[in-house]
């Protein structure tokens, strides 16, 4: 009905999709302040290594990162995260009211059980443990995570929660009564060191084994894309644009603004190209 054809179609979806990603990202980096051209962006999951590129063209950034397994990241952090287990448990009172002993009875409560969760899966772990006040302003709908010191005190929670609100909203309401409606802690087994990433102490140039014509967004037309296999790229290869980079569960697209290369842990690293 339209009378495209399959290049022009198949153009006009991925633009719409990847412009309601460029638009979302854009009011989110407006409202929190931000200017988004200075940020790398971290691409993972199946299908962001797909969109990436195109949608760093759009918000102008210079940085894109595919990590190593982008297409099954979560299944990767849940194997890698430190055990740990939190309970939220409700027992509202005012702050004005507030009463310190059935805290700590509770609390006490709350860090027995988390613990012989985490000890179940790290019997011989240094743990660590945190709490949280969940807060508001009598009246108000939502409710702030407080951190709670050492110091379990009325005036300490007020001024936790006081630096919290100000912080997320810019000021407090000086003569509004304050809310607790929950209590939460957490239980933590630590957190494994993270190999320090370099850069490739040498560089060289990866042939692409196979080339096939892609329709490139950027460029409005099809050309002539690089296909390379992830799993035979080794730190210190450098990927010329546009190129496809292919492996079990995702493609990272490298659009013909952008370069490629692997760093030492096997990251794509996308730089876009610099203006001739």
């Amino acid at each position: 009905p339209l009378a495209l054809d399959v290049d022009a179609a198949a153009y006009g979806v991925s633009e719409i999709v990847d412009e309601n990603m460029a638009s979302a990202a854009r009011a989110q980096a407006i409202e929190q302040g931000k200017d988004i051209r200075k940020r790398t962006m971290i691409a993972f999951g199946g299908a962001a290594p797909l969109h990436a590129a195109r949608l760093a063209e759009k918000l102008g950034v210079s940085q894109v990162i595919i990590p190593q397994g982008a297409g099954v990241g979560s299944a990767i952090g849940f194997l890698l995260a430190p055990a740990s287990y939190e309970i939220i448990h409700s027992l509202p009172m005012r702050l004005a009211d507030f009463d310190a002993e059935k805290v700590e009875a509770l609390l006490a409560g709350l860090l027995h059980d988390a613990t012989a969760i985490v000890r179940s899966a790290e019997p011989n772990a240094l743990l660590t443990s945190s709490a949280d006040a969940y807060m508001r302003y009598v009246g108000q709908g939502y409710e702030i995570p407080v951190g709670i010191a050492d110091d379990l005190s009325m005036a300490r929670l007020k001024a936790n929660f006081e630096a919290a609100y100000r912080s997320l909203y810019g000021r407090i309401i000086p003569a509004m009564p304050i809310e607790i409606l929950s209590w939460s802690l957490r239980v933590s087994a630590p957190t494994p060191t993270a190999p320090k990433i370099r850069r490739p102490e040498t560089t060289q140039a990866a042939a692409p084994p196979n080339r096939r014509m892609v329709f490139d967004a950027g460029a409005r037309r099809r050309l002539d894309y690089g296909v390379y296999d992830r799993r035979s790229l080794a730190p210190g290869d450098c990927i010329a644009g546009p190129a496809l980079i292919i492996e079990d569960q995702t493609t990272s697209v490298v659009t013909a603004s952008f370069d490629a290369a692997i760093d030492t842990a096997d990251n794509i690293i996308m730089t876009r190209k610099t203006a001739a």
